[in-house]
């Protein structure tokens, strides 16, 4: 069930608000397990085949989260608890999402193995790393163990942020899950916040997904299709990720949870080290807690920092993202030019604007590995990029003329333009025109998306496939 679907709009979604706002108020505890049901419902709906690996993934960590607590309480080293928590997740995460690719490429080897044909549960990385963050968490001492296996069920399946994230960490809201109070500020809040999450996936991430695949599926695009593919492709994705998470936060401020941003301007970034600052958050703050400073941080020398913790972070941050070697040379690529920056002050001194472009073009070059169905259409295509099958041709202008304005508006929200305007007007003595058109910009989004979605464009979100 698509956030940007009418089901979910017109039937799920105030469904569950009104029974969680009056037959549920009074009890905290039937509030939860109807969020718990009612989250379960929204991922069977999409995958029915795969609710029982939710259901396994909840008990398995109930059970790892009594474990850790309890050996921690009598002094005991955590490793072996800590251990098999990683070691039976990643088993799950694997056999669903890695087999299949290591079984073929083991039979590129010289094997003769059958692939299983295990389809991909939706979100499945998302929810595991949620699910790990529960116990570790219980571990490092910031969140209390839960006795009842339904608050933990509420945690890992919570249907705001279930699917595609952002991947919320235990101790960010471990007293909201049975002391959270929700308030009209709060709710308010999030449905402003949903909105303008809808706009930017249906009125510009899914325009510019038109323009991204017709150059990604042309057989031999030139340099003007290919570098509008490209930069499409680029916003399209931070849209749609972005859009996920600003639907996904508030949902959560509806029902009183309050989860910590996943987007910050990143396409303002003057260096890769400040653009991953900026993108994905949660999951770079993920990798960092839980892998990066447990491996020793930047507290080690040189040549280890450089050869084990940067190394392996950005090749379990490319296997994260999908079974493709698109994405293990993604994540590889990202820890070169990270090194470069971090240990030979790549960029550094340069003209801000200099870095500024720099930045974009790394970036844009890996969204299209990152896009690629495979190694051999990513070069192909970096080439037609450089004039490999000419430079114009008439697709490309066409292609730009009927989505120029959907072009213009993404690189205008994509900076805080729009926040300095914002700011700047509930400032001045314009404040009550700036409210008052903002009061009504607001429903004509919403208006205008569901125009949209009942047209039946694209509307799948990418990072479903995580």
């Amino acid at each position: 069930m698509l956030f940007s679907s009418s089901v979910f709009l017109f039937i799920f979604l105030p469904l569950v608000l009104l029974l969680y706002y009056t037959v549920f108020r009074p009890w905290r505890a039937a509030q939860n397990v109807f969020l718990l049901l009612a989250s379960l419902f929204f991922y069977w709906w999409g995958e029915p085949k795969f609710v029982a690996v939710m259901v396994l993934s909840i008990g398995m960590n109930y059970l790892f989260g009594l474990w850790t607590a309890s050996w921690k309480a009598k002094g005991r080293r955590l490793r072996l608890p800590i251990v098999c928590t990683a070691a039976a997740n990643l088993s799950i995460l694997f056999a669903m999402k890695y087999l299949d690719f290591t079984v073929r490429n083991l039979n590129l080897l010289g094997f003769d193995l059958t692939p299983p044909g295990i389809l991909l549960p939706i979100g499945i990385s998302f929810f595991t790393f949620q699910a790990m963050s529960y116990v570790f968490d219980i571990a490092r001492g910031r969140g209390q163990v839960q006795k009842n296996p339904l608050n933990v069920g509420l945690y890992i399946a919570l249907f705001p942020q279930l699917v595609a994230g952002p991947i919320v960490k235990y101790e960010t809201v471990a007293e909201e899950l049975v002391r959270r109070r929700e308030s009209w500020g709060d709710f308010s809040d999030g449905v402003r916040r949903f909105l303008i999450g809808l706009g930017k996936k249906v009125l510009i991430a899914n325009q510019l997904a038109v323009v991204a695949d017709a150059a990604f599926d042309a057989a031999a695009p030139t340099a003007s299709l290919a570098w509008l593919g490209a930069v499409c492709y680029t916003l399209q994705i931070y849209y749609d990720f972005s859009g996920y998470s600003d639907m996904a936060i508030g949902l959560g401020r509806m029902f009183g949870f309050h989860f910590r941003e996943n987007f910050n301007w990143p396409y303002v970034s003057r260096s890769i080290t400040e653009f991953w600052r900026r993108w994905h958050i949660s999951l770079s703050t993920w990798f960092r807690d839980y892998v990066y400073f447990p491996l020793g941080g930047s507290r080690v020398d040189r040549r280890r920092l450089l050869a084990r913790n940067l190394f392996v972070v950005w090749l379990l941050t490319g296997v994260w993202h999908g079974a493709n070697w698109t994405f293990l040379c993604w994540g590889m690529l990202y820890f070169l030019l990270l090194a470069l920056e971090k240990f030979w002050g790549f960029g550094k001194g340069w003209p801000a604007a200099v870095q500024h472009l720099y930045t974009l073009l790394m970036v844009n070059f890996a969204w299209v590995l990152f896009r690629a169905a495979d190694l051999g259409a990513a070069v192909r295509y970096l080439a037609a990029m450089f004039g490999a099958n000419g430079f114009a041709e008439p697709l490309a202008g066409f292609l730009f003329r009927e989505n120029v304005v959907f072009l213009a508006a993404a690189v205008f929200f994509a900076v805080p333009t729009a926040k300095w305007v914002r700011t700047k007007a509930a400032e001045s003595r314009l404040r009550p025109l700036w409210e008052g058109l903002y009061a009504v910009a607001l429903p004509a989004v919403f208006l205008i998306a569901v125009a949209f979605l009942v047209k039946g464009t694209y509307n799948p979100f990418i990072y479903f496939n995580f």
